[in-house]
């Protein structure tokens, strides 16, 4: 692992970004609760499947729930997290939500006019980022900063 991380020294830029203040060994660590955390959260994932096999609605109504975030706050303040790391995740979501919304219009527009799944998933997958990056444009006109440098 040590040989790893003195090639991954390569890699970094020297300018001090946000990716070199990282703590790559904390993430990189697996811990018995993170072995828990990925079977509960893949359980949701998969009982949702489940559903969609049966009513479609419904699956999507439990999709559009925000399972994600609230297992990832749940697990944020059993980590210890302070409330105003919680609230930052908590507007953070809201702010990167937005630029998602188009792509559940569009994709159904293009498969039902005749495009192929894979080259659907990949137009919607650039347009979210354009509307990614112009979001955070635009918010940062009216100073909200979703990327700091």
């Amino acid at each position: 692992m040590h040989a790893f991380k003195r090639s991954l020294v390569f890699l970094q830029p020297q300018a001090h970004t946000t990716v070199n203040r990282i703590p790559w060994d904390k993430i990189l660590s697996i811990t018995p609760f993170d072995i828990a955390k990925l079977f509960l959260s893949a359980l949701i994932i998969l009982f949702v499947t489940k559903i969609q096999l049966i009513n479609d609605r419904l699956s999507a109504l439990l999709i559009a729930l925000p399972l994600t975030s609230l297992v990832a706050m749940l697990w944020m303040h059993h980590a210890g997290q302070s409330s105003e790391r919680l609230a930052n995740h908590a507007e953070g979501t809201f702010w990167f939500v937005l630029p998602t919304l188009p792509m559940f219009l569009i994709i159904p527009w293009m498969l039902r006019n005749g495009w192929g799944f894979w080259t659907t998933l990949a137009v919607n997958c650039l347009f979210t980022v354009g509307f990614f990056w112009l979001t955070v444009i635009v918010l940062r006109r009216f100073g909200i900063d979703l990327m700091p440098k």
